[in-house]
Parts: C-alpha cells; sequence; structure tokens
C-alpha cells in the first residue's frame, strides 16, 4: 500500500512530462508532413546527376 503514495505521482508526473513534450513537437512542427519524405526517395530522379554514358566499344 505504501508503493502507492510512490507510484501514483511518478506516475502523475510522468504523464505529464509526455504531455509537454507531444504539445512541444505539435506546436513546433514535428509532425507536418509524415508521408512526403517517403514519397520523395521513391520519386528521386537518378539519371540527373549521371551525365556520361557508357562506350559501347571496348578500347584496345
Amino acid at each position: 500500500m505504501e508503493s502507492l503514495y510512490l507510484l501514483i505521482p511518478m506516475s502523475i508526473a510522468l504523464v505529464f512530462f509526455f504531455g509537454v513534450l507531444f504539445w512541444w513537437s505539435t506546436r513546433n512542427g514535428q509532425f507536418d508532413d509524415l508521408e512526403g519524405p517517403a514519397h520523395r526517395i521513391l520519386m528521386d530522379d537518378d539519371s540527373a546527376g549521371n551525365d556520361t554514358q557508357p562506350d559501347d566499344k571496348p578500347e584496345a
């Protein structure tokens, strides 16, 4: 029973801490665009930086 006197205030403080952390992250835009970077990786143009084409003729 005595452990409840310690565990209940600690759990309330932990919930308050996570609430403040969640509030801070939403106010600073941490959850603005969750899918954009994932789609940007898939739509990456690999040929933009590679302007040279391999030669078809082997050098002697």
